[in-house]
């Protein structure tokens, strides 16, 4: 005789929430639908109907807005993230590559003051090889269901990150890793679901198998999803996409940024005499068009105050215009902010060649009052600069590789290669130099675009060398420079790229608007 019994189990998944709790915009007030005070609405709503949800952070927490900004340099009490996910009574997080910024003492302070446990199991002690930040993986029984949740990190964070936030870590490749604990759990705990959450994204196309990106191992979603038959579901970030749906049987779930979404997945089960089979997947994304919860806001309240009136300090003034009107015309001829920006770098370091980029497309550049809030609004990212030696080959070589960012349309117009939009845009991987003249012909194929480079008027040598200061993140090879990896590194900043932004500001307290014009782009050939 038969005893069947249905029953469904909810998980709820967040990810690259980057410290978002308010759903104001810190550059001008406004409110928008993202944070995770209107994410909480969501997950009250959904906790109404289903007590016994998974709530699941996927990474990149603790480091995004001006409020971690305020925390990292201050620390009073708990992280406003951390103290919000207690509150909100998360199962559990995984670690991003964002969370080591702040280097480890800020972050062990984090796992140390979470009520939930952190997962990566690919993030290992270099002396013990035990998992560096918790357990290997969780059990959750709900509803007379076993699940089993094991936790991932993108493994290139060491292409990225500064040597002593990641010092005494060992990073196995997130596949393999991945590969070996599913099977070590199917064997060792026979659990009824099993739920890989990976802060990392698609390395291809879910549909067509279609290569995104050169394989770095970056990105591993889509060899997850074909090689690793017992995964369930496959909580993804890192890319900051929205996807929501079934891939190759697995339920794939991947909720932006910032909070504008969390990710919902149902799982329908029937128990029969032969135990629990998985009958049904359904996936969808929640979006944050709701209202903010009033006990989330006031739990940081006093935190955001500090906040803001940091962000509101004056530090100079502008002579010019220094806006940034159209981000597109700011990377294709140059623009007094980009040149600022070299000017600080190169001022910090005490060299005379820089390269930069604009991080990304909301950078209004400065107006004639210059804030704390303007520095962050144009330079999100936790930065320390580096000088590399390089060579003049290298440097024809970064700049072909900041060519590739520039395509033509059917009118001969420039506009962005498909590359640096999808699967992400990344703008900041076209980078603007100082300190040598240089010209990109568009009309000339990728990867000989360089048709002029000078210093003071001589053409650079391929094997001559030549001191450049960058942001770390570029300095170790990120955002398709692979060539810079293993240059000597000859003097390194340790001041946050905002710190040091600020002090510049501070010190000369009017900044005027000028360009040199060392660079152009050409959009017609010269014979």
């Amino acid at each position: 005789m038969s005893c069947e019994q249905s029953v469904s189990v909810t998980i709820l998944a967040t990810s690259d929430i980057h410290s978002c709790v308010y759903p104001t915009d810190y550059r001008d007030g406004s409110e928008h639908h993202k944070g995770l005070a209107k994410l909480a609405a969501i997950i009250r709503r959904e906790r109404e109907t289903d007590p016994q949800l998974l709530l699941i952070d996927n990474g990149d927490l603790i480091q995004g807005t001006p409020l971690a900004s305020y925390y990292a340099l201050h620390q009073q009490k708990i992280h406003p993230a951390i103290r919000i996910l207690n509150h909100l009574r998360y199962d559990a997080a995984v670690i991003g590559n964002h969370e080591f910024n702040y280097g480890q003492d800020l972050l062990m302070q984090a796992v140390e003051d979470s009520n939930f446990p952190w997962l990566a199991v690919n993030i290992t002690d270099a002396v013990t090889g035990k998992p560096a930040f918790g357990p290997p993986y969780l059990l959750r029984r709900i509803k007379d269901i076993t699940i089993a949740i094991v936790g991932m990190t993108t493994h290139y964070i060491p292409q990225w990150e500064q040597a002593e936030h990641i010092a005494g870590l060992k990073f196995e490749d997130s596949l393999e890793a991945l590969q070996r604990w599913v099977h070590h759990i199917r064997i060792t705990e026979n659990p009824d679901i099993i739920i890989a959450a990976y802060h990392g994204g698609f390395e291809c196309d879910l549909d067509t198998g279609e290569s995104h990106e050169a394989p770095t191992g970056e990105n591993q979603g889509y060899a997850m999803l074909t090689t690793i038959p017992d995964i369930d579901v496959l909580i993804t970030g890192h890319q900051h996409r929205l996807l929501a749906g079934e891939w190759n049987g697995t339920a794939v779930i991947q909720p932006g940024s910032f909070g504008q979404a969390i990710g919902k997945i149902r799982l329908d089960l029937r128990r029969s005499n032969m135990g629990w089979m998985l009958e049904g997947k359904h996936v969808e994304l929640l979006h944050a068009d709701c209202g903010a919860e009033a006990d989330i806001v006031a739990l940081c309240y006093a935190d955001e105050l500090l906040t803001q009136t940091w962000l509101d300090q004056p530090l100079g003034t502008t002579e010019g215009d220094m806006r940034i009107r159209d981000p597109f015309q700011a990377r294709l001829a140059e623009h007094p902010f980009i040149e600022l920006l070299n000017r600080v770098q190169m001022d910090a370091a005490g060299v005379d060649i820089s390269c930069t980029a604009l991080m990304h497309n909301e950078a209004p550049g400065f107006s004639a009052q210059i804030t704390m809030r303007e520095v962050m609004a144009n330079y999100p990212y936790a930065n320390t600069l580096k000088v590399l030696r390089l060579s003049g080959e290298d440097i024809r070589h970064a700049l072909e590789r900041s060519a590739a960012y520039f395509a033509l349309d059917a009118a001969g117009r420039p506009t962005i290669a498909r590359t640096f939009l999808t699967p992400k845009p990344q703008h900041y991987n076209y980078d603007m130099w100082e300190g040598i003249e240089y010209e990109l012909e568009l009309c000339r194929p990728v990867g000989q675009r360089v048709t002029k480079l000078q210093k003071d008027g001589a053409t650079l040598l391929a094997d001559a060398t030549y001191d450049v200061v960058m942001n770390h993140y570029r300095a170790s090879g990120g955002g398709g420079f692979d060539f810079f990896r293993g240059k000597p590194v000859i003097r390194e900043i340790q001041s946050d790229m905002t710190e040091l932004i600020a002090a510049y500001i501070s010190k000369h307290s009017v900044i005027r608007s000028t360009c040199n014009h060392n660079w152009r782009v050409c959009i017609s050939e010269h014979i």
